[in-house]
């Protein structure tokens, strides 16, 4: 007997023959044409012979062409045994051939109102072709939105991802040097080019230094009586004891501890306690309201001003035989840095005053001490190689226009009778009003730096001790003598120490918060003392910190000579192993600086290479 296209004996379905025999034996002869015309009608909703209820597809789509229909009756249990389950399985299946024949049999009966309509796989062909089959459902899908694939690739495209939101907070820090990062908050951005062993020599004056790290930095404060005295006695000593290899507990290490308190101590004059005398430069504020004896008696002020003589003298001396590495000047209205011969690539004692203004510096040049101002030299030095070259470029066009104005504005008729200097010309006259306007602009910027070396430096140290107007007149510091900063002692000085605090909080670091511990110092931070600093905490954070620099602002621009110096060759570090700082200290500060009129603002450790920011 051939069978049905479309149909397969193996697909059984019990259940719909039953029905369908139920419904034939209740309609008698009737049922035929109601078949019939239920096989030849149109349907939307694609009617199947055997298939109660919805299509398979509609209820859940299949995700693969072909896929194998789920069989509702497949999860049905039974509450018999295993041997009675097998009998009736047995029944059930002659039950299923016996229905099948019955269903063979009607469809050779409805063979005729077949042909007239489409057969089972007819109409599930049609109605795959005028709607959607399960896979073009889903391909549908697919080409209307994002796939999965493309939703994660949406994002990525549209925004940065993990790596760039990390180079992109390195270049923000660039762009943007102020303190804008939580100082209490992840890793600053730390531009460098590459980390490196060691930073570059910073020559400005800090103001505060704020250190955090993942490890713990509570060891450096509250110092024992016994770790004091031994950081003081070995710090005027000008001696460094070795720390251990292994700091597992850097609390428990009293050389590390006394160690940090060495690198605390600086030398300072004129000392008054009740008087903060750094910064000088617009601290009005905190000389206001304070009990000033000397204000108002002569005898004070000069008392006051010849031990200041006294100090300067004994500093200069020590500077000169190399037992003083450097030291700083500060007045209401400049700063001066001293160094020794060797320190900053210069193989002469130098001395950078910044602000200058036109008055300062004309009096320096009647006291004939000769200066440079690098950065205007330099500018100078850049506009005039532009010129030259441009005027290289543009000589046939200046040949020729030379002609035409030999009738009108020029002046040789004056050379021809010998008097042209002695009359100035329109020409002379602009050109000095623009070279004393060039003059005066460069006030109290940074660009006016002046540097003086080699023996200029005594003549310099002269000029200041008789110069009037080096003290305050009038106002809160009138008659207070400048501070003089050192990292050694010297005549006069009295020993201070920066104050430290150690404080631990908790930040957010991702999705999560951890334990920071940070240490906050403040004070006048001399270039030695922050990288005795940094080398101590390279041990004890094993190499794992990072920090904020706060700089005194007109001394920034101190970093800007290092590279103009000319002399001859830099002396050997062992000429300055009397000078009171640590070898690793000397052998940073003999080279010459590379930040120009910049300072350090944050510097980063990490696996034991340095960063920094600028």
């Amino acid at each position: 007997m051939p069978q049905q296209a479309g149909y397969s004996p193996s697909f059984k379905r019990p259940a719909e023959v039953l029905r369908m025999r139920r419904r034939r034996s209740g309609l008698g002869g009737s049922s035929r044409p109601t078949e019939s015309s239920g096989l030849n009608g149109s349907s939307t909703a694609c009617p199947r012979p055997f298939s109660p209820g919805p299509l398979s597809f509609q209820r859940n789509p299949p995700t693969r062409r072909g896929a194998k229909r789920r069989n509702p009756f497949a999860n049905l249990g039974s509450p018999r045994s295993p041997k009675k389950n097998r009998v009736a399985e047995a029944d059930g299946a002659r039950d299923e051939e016996s229905s099948l024949r019955d269903c063979l049999q009607l469809l050779d009966s409805n063979e005729g109102s077949l042909e007239q309509g489409p057969g089972p796989q007819d109409l599930h062909e049609g109605s795959l072709e005028q709607g959607p089959g399960p896979q073009d459902l889903h391909e549908g899908s697919l080409e209307q939105g994002p796939g999965p694939q493309d939703l994660h690739e949406g994002p990525l495209e549209q925004g940065p991802g993990p790596q760039d939101l990390h180079d992109w907070s390195l270049e923000a820090d660039h762009q943007d040097p102020g303190p804008q990062e939580n100082i209490h908050g992840t890793n600053p951005g730390c531009d460098a080019a590459s980390s490196r062993s060691e930073y570059p020599a910073d020559w400005s004056l800090k103001t505060r230094l704020l250190f955090t790290s993942p490890h713990s930095l509570s060891w450096a404060e509250q110092p024992r009586a016994q770790e004091e005295a031994l950081g003081l006695h070995q710090h005027c000593r000008a001696r460094f004891s070795p720390l251990p290899r292994s700091l597992s507990d850097p609390r428990s290490c009293s050389e590390l501890r006394a160690a940090f308190q060495q690198a605390l101590v600086y030398w300072q004059h004129p000392s008054l306690p009740w008087l903060s005398m750094f910064p000088r430069i617009n601290a009005e504020k905190s000389f206001g309201g304070q009990n000033r004896p000397w204000a108002q008696d002569g005898a004070v002020q000069q008392s006051l001003r010849r031990e200041w003589s006294l100090s300067l003298s004994s500093l200069y001396s020590l500077l000169k035989s190399r037992l003083c590495p450097y030291f700083y000047l500060c007045s209401y209205q400049f700063t001066v840095l001293f160094r020794a011969a060797g320190l900053g690539g210069s193989s002469s004692i130098t001395a950078l005053i910044s602000p200058t203004t036109r008055g300062l510096r004309e009096a320096m040049k009647a006291e004939g001490i000769e200066f440079s101002v690098p950065l205007v030299e330099e500018r100078s030095k850049r506009r005039r190689e532009r010129e030259e070259q441009e005027d290289r470029l543009q000589e046939g066009a200046d040949l020729q226009s030379s002609d035409g104005e030999d009738e009108d504005g020029s002046f040789d008729w004056l050379k021809e009778m010998g008097v042209q200097d002695k009359i100035k010309t329109p020409e002379g006259l602009l050109m000095q009003l623009q070279k004393e306007n060039r003059a005066v602009s460069l006030d109290h910027k940074p660009e006016s730096v002046a540097l003086v070396d080699g023996h200029h430096t005594f003549t310099l140290i002269n000029f200041l001790i008789n110069s009037k107007s080096l003290v305050a007149a009038a106002g809160s510091q009138a008659g207070l003598p400048p501070t003089l900063l050192s990292p050694v002692a010297f005549r006069g000085a009295s020993m201070h120490l920066l104050k430290s605090r150690c404080v631990n909080v908790k930040s957010q670091v991702e999705f999560s918060y951890q334990n920071i511990s940070s240490l906050e110092i403040t004070g006048p931070v001399l270039p030695s003392s922050l990288h005795t600093i940094t080398k101590l905490l390279q041990r004890s954070q094993k190499g794992e910190f990072w920090s904020v620099l706060s700089t005194h602002r007109p001394t920034a621009v101190l970093n800007t000579a290092g590279t103009q110096l000319q002399g001859g060759p830099a002396p050997r570090p062992e000429d300055l192993s009397s000078c009171g700082l640590h070898p690793d200290s000397v052998q940073q500060l003999l080279q010459p600086s590379s930040l120009g009129k910049t300072a350090l603002t944050h510097i980063k450790m990490s696996q034991n290479r340095y960063s920094w920011k600028n």
